[in-house]
Parts: structure tokens; C-alpha cells; sequence
């Protein structure tokens, strides 16, 4: 989930990562989405932050979470978690 705020918006330059992650894993088991900050109170916690902010679920639970656009770190991360 790639958490943002309303004044920045989503982080686009990772969405070609994921989806050339997608096309490599499957696209029944990575699903990638946006939430606004502002409008969830469960993601209040990362509100007043500038940089991309983006949370990794497994079967519901959350198990990690990545600060800032570093497209490796992101890769590493979703490859280990699937």
C-alpha cells in the first residue's frame, strides 16, 4: 500500500516497479494500492511526513514497512515477503 497525503499524492515512480514485479511473480498473488492518510484514521500515524511511506500485508497482517522511493529496497522487500 503506498500510503500519501493529499498535498504530495501517490509516489508514481515506483508504479512501473511494481508492476514489472506483478508481471514476474503473477498477478493473482501482488496487489498494489493507494490510501490517503487524511482520509483513514487507522494510517493517522503517517501524516505530517513528506516522504513516500509504503506497507507490505501478507494474508492480512502487516509485515513491513519501507520509508522513501528506494526502488531495491522496495523489490528486496516484496520478493521477500512473497
Amino acid at each position: 500500500v503506498d500510503v500519501f497525503q493529499a498535498w504530495c499524492g501517490p509516489c508514481k515512480a515506483v508504479v512501473s516497479l511494481f508492476q514489472k514485479i506483478r508481471n514476474q511473480v503473477g498477478s493473482d498473488l501482488l496487489h498494489f494500492a493507494v490510501a490517503e492518510v487524511d482520509s483513514i484514521d487507522a494510517l493517522e500515524k503517517y501524516r505530517g511526513q513528506c516522504e513516500p511511506v509504503f506497507l507490505f500485508y501478507r494474508e492480512g497482517e502487516l509485515v513491513a514497512v519501507v520509508r522513501g522511493a528506494d526502488a531495491p529496497l522496495l523489490q528486496k522487500t516484496i520478493l521477500k515477503h512473497m
